[in-house]
């Protein structure tokens, strides 16, 4: 696994290391089932505070990314289950949200490309 903290980025620490670890996990970079390094590991490696990787862990976890398995350590998490969940909890909302407003699929549709546009930088 290959992680640099890019010092003049505008996104906290914390955020570099949970989207990195994301987007290998999801390109399948990091295998379901890797063993991640511990927290303070990682932290001296990328030359961090433990809490600033223990933060990007839990926010990991909390996303179905990752799984801790006690003293065992954190391993990439099977892909789909929780996560799959939580963004399609997430989708309903929003399209039952757009609907109160009275706006039609497009225009919601349209919000939805600019907002991914705007988080992925495409």
């Amino acid at each position: 696994m290959t992680l640099k903290i890019d010092i003049d980025d505008s996104a906290p620490p914390y955020e570099q290391v949970r989207a990195r670890i994301s987007e290998q996990a999801r390109s399948g970079e990091l295998p379901v089932g890797y063993r991640l390094p511990t927290v303070r590991g990682l932290a001296e490696s990328l030359g961090l505070a433990a809490n600033t990787v223990a933060k990007a862990y839990r926010a990991l976890e909390a996303d179905g990314v990752i799984e801790t398995r006690g003293r065992h350590g954190t391993f990439v998490a099977a892909a789909g289950s929780a996560a799959d969940r939580e963004l399609a909890v997430a989708a309903q909302a929003y399209v039952e949200r757009a609907r109160r407003l009275g706006q039609g699929e497009d225009v919601a549709l349209a919000a939805v490309r600019d907002a991914l546009r705007a988080a992925y930088g495409e």
